[in-house]
């Protein structure tokens, strides 16, 4: 009789499910973690690359402004680099390009100016495996040219 209550007892215990909530957080929370950390990632590109897009926009309608490309060039550089600041945007590199083409264009005819602008987000705080410590977003912009207005030489 002693020998069917231990084995019922050792049964019970197999059974017994004490301990199992520390075993599904030690399986399920680092990929809890992993997700949650994705997500910061994913939300720190997506809204970097949306106000890249802006600095891109101001810094073609700046150029569209001038009347020269020398000075369309050095207004819409500043202008990117601006935008970017008040947007508190951290590049780790910035590039920003100026198509100033559509200056040249005769009075009277449609001419457009383009700004490319090229960030190096940082995402190495982030510490997560998998994720690249740095992501390079270009955003493109056109900007329309008066047609009327006087240009420079």
């Amino acid at each position: 009789m002693k020998h069917v209550r231990s084995v019922a007892r050792w049964v019970r215990t197999l059974r017994s499910d004490e301990g199992s909530a520390a075993v599904e957080a030690a399986i399920v929370l680092p990929a809890l973690i992993m997700f949650l950390c994705m997500a910061i990632a994913g939300g720190r590109i997506v809204t970097s690359g949306a106000k890249i897009d802006s600095a891109a926009e101001d810094a073609a309608r700046e150029a569209s402004i001038h009347r020269t490309a020398g000075a369309a060039q050095s207004a819409s550089r500043a202008a990117a680099a601006e935008s970017l600041n008040d947007q508190g945007i951290k590049c780790a590199s910035t590039s920003v390009s100026i198509n100033t083409s559509g200056l040249s264009v005769p009075v009277g005819q449609v001419g457009t100016v383009t700004a490319t602008v090229i960030c190096t987000v940082d995402l190495s705080d982030l510490l997560l495996p998998g994720v690249p410590g740095s992501k390079t977003l270009t955003s493109t912009a056109t900007s329309v040219v008066d047609q009327y207005r006087q240009r420079g030489d």
